[in-house]
């Protein structure tokens, strides 16, 4: 592992202590609600009951167990022991251990780390992608996990708003990747409520829409879909606004931009 993912996975193994115990994640109010996945991604995937389904970059598994919850056989894969420790005890806590695995390692060496096994469902949620260094290594990783006919759901930040600083009024980073280029943070606080932390040196990558959509195709995947959003579920910046949904929006009166996507996709049968 190369110094930046080894400072990202020193950062990450930080957050997990403060995240599980924050506010903003909520575990016992979680515990206590069952939720099952959005209706959006229910829509978009259907009924995945019987089905296999792996989450790359699933944290301490909290997404990754709602789709448990509506039946499916769930795998989750993180770099950081720290969440993959808590993500199985949140499947025991929950009731879903049976229908749950996790397993530590660089999403880059899941094929290897999962055994060669093949998925019904890859699965990557919100803030997963700017943390790898090679788009187009992560795109052979998803083919590789993908059975025939199986599918991606993709949902992350949109790249756009990766170019704003952060209180989002001024561009001041390049939409384009530039290889060997990360943005470097150092920060002690993380996006949510809690305590600060002690490994603050953090590595981000851009990738544009196009080198996403090229790391896939160019792996023998099949697009059904792209779909930009004005809306997103991560305070990327202070002036969005929460809808009734609990989406967050451009204010009435400021531009519309793009916020978050969403990549279907399919591998031949």
């Amino acid at each position: 592992m190369d110094q930046e993912l080894e400072a990202n996975l020193l950062n990450w193994n930080d957050r997990v202590r403060v995240h599980v115990e924050s506010r903003f994640y909520d575990v016992e109010g979680w515990l206590l609600k069952a939720p099952r996945p959005p209706s959006r991604e229910i829509e978009a995937l259907g009924d995945l009951a019987g089905k296999s389904l792996v989450h790359l970059q699933c944290h301490f598994g909290m997404d990754t167990l709602r789709w448990a919850r509506a039946g499916a056989t769930v795998t989750g894969i993180d770099f950081s022991p720290a969440a993959i420790d808590e993500a199985n005890s949140l499947a025991e806590r929950a009731g879903l251990s049976e229908r749950a695995s996790f397993v530590c390692a660089n999403v880059y060496d899941a094929p290897q780390a999962l055994a060669g096994r093949r998925f019904d469902v890859v699965y990557v949620s919100l803030g997963a992608l700017c943390w790898l260094p090679n788009v187009a290594a992560w795109g052979a990783v998803v083919a590789d996990l993908l059975a025939p006919g199986g599918r991606l759901y993709f949902h992350d930040g949109h790249p756009f708003t990766s170019c704003f600083d952060d209180d989002g009024n001024q561009i001041i980073y390049s939409y384009f990747e530039e290889p060997g280029d990360p943005f470097v943070s150092d920060s002690s606080s993380t996006y949510t409520d809690g305590e600060e932390l002690s490994a603050t040196r953090t590595y981000e990558w851009n990738h544009s829409i196009g080198e996403i959509v090229a790391a896939l195709i160019g792996r023998g995947l099949v697009l059904d879909s792209l779909t930009e959003h004005d809306w997103t579920l991560f305070p990327r910046f202070p002036w969005l606004e929460e809808t009734a949904t609990g989406l967050l929006v451009s204010p009435e009166g400021r531009p519309r931009i793009p916020l978050s996507f969403t990549v279907l996709a399919h591998a031949l049968g």
